[in-house]
């Protein structure tokens, strides 16, 4: 098979979430609505290369996505942006891969949500952060679902 058609690794999850499409892109694409499901520490500015960073432990910078930016987007469908592993994967931490965030409209009034991560290398820490993001994002994907069942999460 010619290496330019060969699929890449990804991890794609998706989500059934009862809002609305302009609800949903506000969690993903503003500071404020990141809060509400993703991290309690959270700059994101909504330009191409603005920052898109998620911190976990507000006492602990190294704990989320300092410095990393958002790289696309269009209005109401999709984000993108650089992304990190933890500190304890330095390898993989040093070498951003990116997510990109789709949102469509369902029936109901519901929007799916479909999350791809990519920008895979090979290699043991690779393979040990293709695992851990595996699971991180089907958690993450939760609190999305959570935020808008039954309001914003209360980081404290």
């Amino acid at each position: 098979m010619n290496a330019l058609l060969a699929p890449a690794r990804s991890i794609r999850k998706e989500a059934l979430i009862e809002a609305t499409v302009a609800d949903v892109w506000r969690a993903w694409s503003t500071s404020e609505g990141a809060r509400e499901f993703f991290a309690p520490l959270t700059n994101i500015e909504l330009t191409i290369g603005g920052p898109y960073e998620i911190t976990f432990d507000p006492s602990d910078e190294t704990q989320g996505t300092k410095g990393l930016k958002l790289l696309s987007y269009a209005p109401l469908e999709m984000i993108s942006f650089q992304w990190n592993a933890p500190p304890s994967m330095p390898e993989v931490r040093a070498s951003p891969t990116w997510v990109v965030v789709q949102l469509r409209p369902a029936v109901g009034g519901r929007v799916t949500v479909t999350l791809t991560h990519l920008g895979w290398k090979e290699g043991a820490q690779w393979d040990e952060a293709f695992q851990y993001f595996t699971r991180a994002w089907g958690l993450v994907l939760k609190n999305l679902e959570r935020r808008f069942e039954s309001g914003p999460i209360d980081w404290s």
